[in-house]
Formats: C-alpha cells, structure tokens, sequence
C-alpha cells in the first residue's frame, strides 16, 4: 500500500486548516503589518522544499510555503471584514 497521497492530503487540510485562524489572529493581535512574517516563512519553506530530498516532506513544505504566501493576502482580507464589522477589532489598537 502506498501512503504518500493520504499523507499528503492529511498534511495539506491541516496546513490550511491551521492558517485560516492563525490569520485571524495574528490581523487582531498585530495588524497587517506582520504580512513580512508570512513572506518569510513562506521563503523559508521555498527554500526547504527545494532542498530536502524527501518527496513527502518537500511536498509538505511546499504546501505550507504557499499557505503562508496566500496567507499575505487574506490578512490584508481580514483588515478589510474587520472594517465591515464582520469580525471583531482589536480594542486595545488604534484604527
């Protein structure tokens, strides 16, 4: 039996599953400008997907680079459904 596609698959749902929320948060608690923090993360796991021989882990890596590069434009997503009302804003932050 081969495995990699299950594990992947299972990979990727969590990867996504993780950055919705961790978008969330990080808009509320920081604001738009930790968007650097994803594209450096994402540029690391470039980096490592590229490097690493393992087909699983690179596959894994990339997957978590994009998550984290599409990531960039839903926070700047997330600014806009805070204005909206959609979400809740961060009182302790000025608007």
């Amino acid at each position: 039996m081969n495995f990699t596609g299950l594990i992947i698959g299972v990979a990727t749902f969590l990867c996504i599953g993780l950055f919705h929320p961790l978008v969330i948060k990080a808009e509320y608690h920081l604001g738009v400008g930790c968007w650097w923090v994803f594209l450096v993360l994402g540029l690391v796991c470039i980096a490592g997907s590229l490097l690493v021989a393992s087909t699983i882990l690179s596959t894994i890596l990339g997957v978590t680079a994009f998550s984290s590069l599409w990531s960039i434009l839903e926070l700047f997503k997330q600014k806009k459904r805070v204005e909206k009302g959609w979400f809740p804003a961060n009182p302790k932050r000025k608007h």
